[in-house]
């Protein structure tokens, strides 16, 4: 009997975590993100940094 009770408890544990796992897969068609293809970050604006830190790479 205490092995029945052992294994029930581990089938609720492993059905647990399956779906944990499995929850943000099958939320992923039901997603809507508009009718574009691509879904974009806004434009970062640039700094200048970028040549900074190649000048100083290149006379290291």
């Amino acid at each position: 009997m205490k092995q029945l009770t052992d294994t029930l408890r581990l089938l609720v544990r492993a059905a647990f975590l399956a779906g944990l796992v499995a929850a943000p897969l099958l939320m992923v068609p039901q997603v809507n993100a508009g009718d574009r293809v691509f879904i974009e970050a806004p434009g970062q604006k640039k700094m200048g940094a970028g040549l900074v830190l190649l000048v100083s790479l290149q006379r290291a």
